[in-house]
């Protein structure tokens, strides 16, 4: 070290260390030999042919590719976006794919954040809050071989220390652990995974660049893997997800996924159990919830992909036909394509509804109170069947909120339908709660009376709790099965003794035994005989506070038991 120092002062050559050779780029020979076959050949296509039409292009898209074209960067729309502008759709995201490093994008934007690990992308962030829009920014990759890749023995979690520096590695199954070796266009091109995703849109001079026949599959409706499917599944199995995620967005305008490209999916799902698990559940999110949730299970079931890809994924394919998952598919369906949110929690919270039922029936049946029995038995449900992902926190919050206000909605009484309604979740819990009512459990009318409570003003509010009383008074009247109260029998002093005792004979009525002790001038105060005869128990006596008399004692004046006058407290 300390002579190649010196050496380098001196002015001498520094040999580079033989044992850690700069990555070297591919020759012009070999560039050559696979420019055809795997980089593909250029292709500019413009607007009188492809189509596309201007307007339905985001604006903020627009922006940040002429930003970094005046800086003299390359830069182009890529990926989806221009797949469905081809195909007349309107895109979801636009991503923007270009030469400069993250860190020169980053520079050029106010607000712009240099994300992950595997692959280094830039978000670049336009508004705020809920109105905020994010353009995604990628470096043209270059196309190297995984046979030279550093070989790492684990996987993201377990080998946090050997990825450190390193640009380019895989795993032992060949799967890409780190990415982030810069090329040109045309090797990013042969990096990317289906034909019609490998398009370039340049919104200036709208030409559309294609290296890979992608609007000719286009044309064809088929879904085709660039290169050979199975290398490419393994050098990132995600990618089975995203072909059949593909297939079933594309899948009602004919769409099909190419003989090869399908061929190797049973074969290679093992490899899907070395993904972590918050980037699978971040992908069967995607099948989920962008408008084809539907479809997706479909096609998971056409494939015979239905078991052994996800273990949350399968129980939903599983249960998929169950009329509560059932309707949650199609509500999650409706909700995107009228263009409102969805969210992760809602769905689930569906999907394993009767997981919650049944622990938390088990955990009354121990003896447990109903609330802690119900909390008891979400957590355990959710730790079994959602297990460690990313945004576990919220989601587990969520879902809780939204199953614990199911039995908060039987309560309509006093303050606490005023207080639900103002509860964060109330939205999301009544619809969970209108679903359950669609899906057969009976309790439509609950649902559509929260629905009409929720919506109504001070004074209906109080209209509708007073016919919720009435209403359970009535059925406490009409009710056969309702216990009748017994009378109160009175208590009766022993005149011998001076002692009270409970009038015990059969025959006797409280109020004839109390008439027969108490003289006729006190009969006024206990005039009960209309009550007796009805067999009511005799009126309760007002307690009256005790006067004191000139000497300072105490008068005999109600309140207390009297052996002269028989009059006792109630």
């Amino acid at each position: 070290m300390i002579k190649q120092f010196i050496d380098k002062i001196l002015g001498k050559r520094v040999k580079k260390d033989a044992s850690s050779p700069a990555p070297k780029a591919p020759t012009k020979s070999s560039t050559a030999k696979l420019s055809v076959k795997t980089f593909g050949k250029r292709n500019e296509v413009p607007a009188s042919v492809h189509g596309i039409d201007p307007q339905f292009v985001d604006r903020r898209a627009i922006d940040v590719v002429k930003t970094l074209q005046d800086k003299g960067y390359e830069a182009y729309i890529v990926g989806g976006a221009v797949r469905d502008l081809l195909l007349g759709l309107k895109p979801k995201d636009f991503d923007v794919a270009t030469n400069a490093t993250p860190e020169q994008v980053k520079s050029l934007f106010r607000r712009a954040f240099i994300i992950g690990r595997r692959f280094r992308i830039v978000h670049v962030v336009f508004g705020r809050g809920r109105e905020n829009e994010v353009i995604e920014v990628t470096t043209f990759r270059a196309y190297l071989d995984n046979q030279a890749a550093e070989k790492i023995s684990g996987n993201e979690k377990t080998s946090r220390q050997a990825l450190a520096g390193v640009e380019h590695a895989v795993d032992a199954s060949g799967r890409v652990l780190r990415d982030n070796v810069w090329g040109s266009m045309q090797e990013d091109a042969a990096r990317r995974d289906f034909s019609i995703n490998a398009m370039y849109y340049d919104p200036r001079s709208q030409i559309v660049v294609d290296y890979h026949h992608g609007i000719e599959d286009a044309h064809k409706h088929m879904i085709r893997m660039i290169g050979d499917p199975a290398s490419r599944y393994r050098e990132d199995p995600v990618r089975m997800l995203r072909a059949i995620r593909f297939s079933a967005k594309l899948n009602r305008l004919g769409f099909k996924l190419g003989t090869k490209t399908a061929q190797p999916l049973i074969e290679l799902r093992g490899l899907l159990e070395d993904i972590p698990p918050s980037r699978m559940f971040d992908e069967m999110l995607k099948l989920l919830q962008t408008g084809h949730a539907i479809a997706s299970v479909e096609q998971l079931k056409a494939l015979h992909l239905d078991k052994g890809v996800y273990p949350l994924l399968d129980l939903v394919v599983e249960r998929a036909d169950w009329p509560l998952v059932k309707l949650a598919l199609q509500d999650t369906d409706r909700r995107v394509a009228e263009g409102k949110s969805v969210a992760p929690s809602f769905l689930l919270a569906c999907v394993l509804w009767e997981d919650v039922l049944r622990v938390w029936e088990q955990e009354q049946a121990r003896g447990e109170h109903a609330s802690p029995a119900l909390s008891n038995a979400i957590s355990e449900v959710f730790e079994r069947r959602v297990g460690d992902v990313s945004g576990r926190g919220k989601l587990a919050a969520d879902m809780r909120e939204i199953w614990m206000l199911q039995p908060r909605f039987e309560r309509r009484t006093g303050k606490a339908p005023s207080a639900m309604v103002e509860q964060p979740r109330f939205r999301a819990g009544l619809d969970f709660l209108r679903l359950r009512g669609r899906s057969g459990e009976a309790i439509e009318e609950l649902a559509e009376w929260w629905e009409r409570f929720s919506l109504a003003m001070d004074e209906e509010r109080q209209q509708m709790l007073d016919g919720i009383r009435n209403q359970a008074q009535q059925n406490c009247k009409t009710n056969p099965a309702r216990k009748t109260r017994k009378p109160r029998k009175p208590k009766v002093s022993n005149a011998g003794t001076g002692t009270t005792a409970l009038q015990q004979e059969p025959g006797n009525t409280a109020a004839s035994a109390h008439d027969a002790a108490q003289p006729d001038s006190q009969a006024q105060h206990h005039d009960t005989s209309a009550a007796t005869e009805a067999g009511a128990a005799p009126a309760k006596k007002r307690r009256r506070r005790r006067k004191k008399n000139t000497d300072g004692s105490a008068s005999a004046e109600g309140g207390h038991v009297s052996p002269q006058t028989n009059d006792f407290d109630e």
